[in-house]
């Protein structure tokens, strides 16, 4: 699989040295001149891992990387920061709030990408554990905490659904592009207590007014009964 690596720095020079390396290695990369061409791109792509610049135009590297590690989308993102600073304070403050790595200016190319591997062949505790787990999400635009019963959109709106509305969505986003009939539907979600048909597509259509875009994406398979699409 890709590994795909956001490379943030105004050093246009920097850029293009680490974009060479990395590739020469096999890594993909993205390449970004301030933050805000990177925060943008995060709404099109993820990155496995970020090689961020500490002083950048128009924010703060530390800052970047609070605002990432504070995020339920991005927090599970290695980060290692690159930076012309050498004193031990930046080092600690950029360690304590979540980067992964930090490299100073100048360096070895050879030993970022050396570091670069490191980092990618962690095991990443967060991804790991049942917590995290539990965080599933439809193209980027909804999250589903499992544990919490909690429905974020991409802007960290919160979507309020009632238990039943939740579980359908759970059953659906757990075995996407599977078809449930209404039955089966029935029987996992509301179990032995007797409802009727109708009950489900009621519940679809609030589930559906609720997702906004993402609710297109449940289908009604004629005569059978819902499905979450593969296709947006």
């Amino acid at each position: 699989m890709d590994k795909y690596i956001s490379i943030v720095d105004d050093e246009e020079d920097i850029v293009e040295l680490v974009s060479l390396h990395l590739k020469k290695n096999y890594y993909k990369t993205l390449e970004f001149y301030s933050a805000k061409s990177f925060f943008a791109s995060l709404k099109e792509r993820i990155p496995d891992l970020v090689i961020l610049d500490l002083m950048l135009p128009d924010m703060d590297g530390i800052d970047i990387c609070k605002q990432l590690k504070s995020d339920r989308k991005y927090k599970n993102i290695p980060i290692i920061m690159l930076t012309a600073k050498q004193d031990e304070i930046d080092r600690i403050i950029g360690l304590e709030i979540g980067a992964d790595d930090y490299v100073t200016k100048p360096f070895s190319p050879r030993e970022l990408v050396a570091r670069v591997k490191a980092v990618l062949r962690r095991p990443n505790i967060d991804n790991n554990d049942v917590e995290n787990k539990s965080i599933l999400n439809i193209d980027g635009l909804i999250y589903i905490d499992l544990l919490k019963y909690e429905v974020y959109d991409n802007k960290n709106n919160k979507i309020f659904l009632t238990i039943k509305e939740f579980n359908l969505l759970k059953t659906f986003i757990q075995k996407r592009g599977w078809v449930f009939s209404r039955e089966k539907l029935l029987n996992k979600i509301w179990g032995e207590v007797i409802v009727i048909d109708r009950t489900i597509d009621v519940h679809i259509n609030h589930l559906r007014k609720k997702l906004g875009k993402v609710g297109e994406l449940i289908k009604n398979v004629r005569g059978i009964g819902y499905k979450l699409d593969n296709e947006k």
